[in-house]
């Protein structure tokens, strides 16, 4: 769609220095899970050598607001987004980007992602879950701790809800993590083969910064899993 002035609505904290907004939806706008927008802020306040656009993957289709989530490093466009009124409009643009759900369902997906990376993934498991597709979900999700998670509870009920999806959480801070029973540091191929029996089946999705997609890609190569089978979403500058 062409671009449009959206309002926005409210916003929140979901994990440490990690903020949920809420903007309006524009009227007859369709977008499929995975996809992201451009934000543009009108007349800002401050600006710097960053620029007053960003991309942020788009919450779940189904939902009623146009959602993203962002950390919030001290730029000036994160300073306005904090600090903006409540009805402040911004210029959307979208929905671009093709890291979204593959069709086949007898083919399972696996989603392998840290920190901001969730939100297209988020996207795609609620959208998932809301419309009891049969895709078999796996997600290993890795953070430092459970404090530095978005989205941890959320996720957590849709396993709840979806007989198809199994979330792996792990946290990397072993001593930020007291009291964390579930699975600790980064994934590895015993990690994955301790949930799923044969690598070489599903479809993997790999979303994060740049380094840590790399990372992912290699020990997935290693395990013997083909770079067809393999799709990436890098988030730079976010």
């Amino acid at each position: 769609m062409s671009k449009v002035n959206i309002k926005l609505k409210s916003r929140k904290e979901v994990a440490d220095n990690t903020m949920e907004f809420h903007l309006t939806k524009p009227q007859g706008f369709t977008f499929k899970p995975g996809q992201f927008a451009d934000y543009t802020e009108i007349n800002p306040s401050e600006t710097d050598t960053e620029g007053d656009t960003r991309g942020f993957s788009l919450g779940a289709p189904y939902e009623e607001d146009i959602i993203f989530t962002t950390r919030m490093r001290d730029t000036a466009f994160k300073r306005n987004l904090k600090k903006m009124p409540i009805g402040t409009e911004v210029v959307f643009d979208g929905a671009y980007g093709s890291f979204t759900l593959h069709n086949n369902t007898k083919i399972p997906a696996v989603f392998l992602s840290g920190g901001i990376g969730i939100t297209p993934i988020r996207s795609i498991i609620l959208q998932a879950t809301h419309d009891k597709t049969d895709h078999k979900v796996f997600l290993f999700y890795a953070n430092k701790t459970p404090k530095d998670t978005a989205y941890l509870d959320e996720l957590t009920a849709a396993e709840k809800a979806n007989p198809n999806f199994k979330m792996v959480a792990s946290m990397t801070d072993i001593d930020g993590s007291k009291g964390w029973k579930g699975e600790t540091g980064y994934f590895t191929k015993q990690m994955l083969e301790k949930y799923i029996v044969d690598l070489t089946v599903p479809i993997y999705y790999i979303s994060g910064p740049a380094s840590m997609v790399a990372s992912i890609r290699k020990t997935l190569n290693e395990a013997g899993i083909d770079d067809d089978n393999i799709r990436t979403e890098e988030f730079s500058g976010y």
